[in-house]
């Protein structure tokens, strides 16, 4: 079989307008904007790095902390290496088993990662699927979903949080708690965020409904399900996307929480708020650097996230052009 003889040049249109849509997308108004923010900037790549550090803590991380193998504990509460007793082999000193905070950090932020973007992954899902049905169908499912939702912001996320938790332990085997600790936090934290979209898909999804395209695709007979997904959805994710940023840096806060408290991730899989509880314990024995590192990272990482959320917000707000 012959290939088309305008195969090639189609290849090379589609390619042509991938390549001419992006160059618009870098001379548009959001990239504008954040071209003349040297904060937003740095805020990116604050956060580009410690994705990448992270993800990539096996290649880029200078000892692999979970290997036993490489520890000794004559290496046990080095300091930094540019104070008396630290070493270059670790640049920001040793724990009580002789693993490289440094390492540890990247390793940690990983788990802090994973929980936070899964978690904030969940609540997106289910915080749309419930907003776009509220808003859609209205009467009673509007006003059963919406009150859920009123009862819910009435209690602190973390005393949700630890609420499932606490309801998980109990009817988990113990056996399996260290194997479903992560899954139980991502599900919890999840859970307790879901309100924030459902409430902001709602109300966009009220104010969608109501347009012609909407009705023209009820007279041509489409199924409301295939309205809703098809149509409105599309229309409504611009805010859901500046929450979940936002959101980001809220779940990787608590998960840290809940690990400095002790029923969070497991110990085998330390996060940074793993890390910081058990750094605490020594705090006020001079071993500083156990805990202050790992607190500094954290603070960059929400920041970093918080800043970028904020931006989003702003760029994608036409009020504000």
């Amino acid at each position: 079989m012959t290939a088309h003889p305008h195969q090639p040049a189609a290849r090379l249109s589609t390619a042509g307008r991938l390549f001419d849509d992006f160059r618009r997308f870098l001379d548009g108004d959001v990239m504008h904007s954040f071209r003349r923010s040297p904060i937003v900037m740095a805020a990116a790549a604050i956060t580009l790095a410690f994705f990448v550090g992270s993800f990539g803590a096996p290649w880029v991380a200078p000892h692999n902390t979970f290997d036993i193998a490489t520890l000794d504990l004559m290496n046990a509460f080095l300091p930094p290496s540019w104070m008396d007793g630290g070493q270059a082999e670790f640049l920001l000193g040793t724990d009580g088993q002789g693993r490289d905070i440094l390492s540890a950090i990247l390793f940690g932020m990983r788990v802090s990662l994973i929980v936070g973007v899964c978690s904030v992954l969940f609540a997106m899902v289910v915080g749309i699927l419930l907003g776009l049905f509220a808003g859609f169908v209205g009467g009673k499912v509007d006003a059963i979903i919406m009150r859920v939702a009123d009862v819910q912001l009435s209690l602190p996320a973390i005393l949700i949080v630890l609420m499932i938790d606490g309801f998980a332990r109990s009817l988990l085997p113990r056996s399996v708690h260290e194997e479903m600790a992560i899954y139980v936090v991502i599900f919890a934290i999840g859970i307790s965020n879901w309100v924030q979209f459902a409430r902001t898909v709602r109300g966009s999804t009220m104010v969608e409904k109501g347009k012609d395209y909407v009705s023209a695709a009820r007279i041509i007979g489409l199924h409301p399900f295939l309205i809703m997904i098809r149509h409105v959805l599309p229309n409504v994710l611009g805010p859901v996307l500046v929450i979940g940023t936002i959101g980001l840096a809220l779940a990787i806060l608590t998960e840290a929480t809940l690990s400095f408290l002790g029923v969070g991730v497991p110990p085998t899989q330390p996060s940074l708020g793993t890390l910081i509880r058990v750094g605490n314990e020594f705090l006020f024995s001079g071993e500083w650097w156990m805990t202050i590192f790992p607190g500094v990272a954290l603070v960059l990482l929400a920041l970093s996230v918080n800043l970028l959320g904020d931006w989003l917000r702003d760029a994608l707000n036409p009020k504000l052009r």
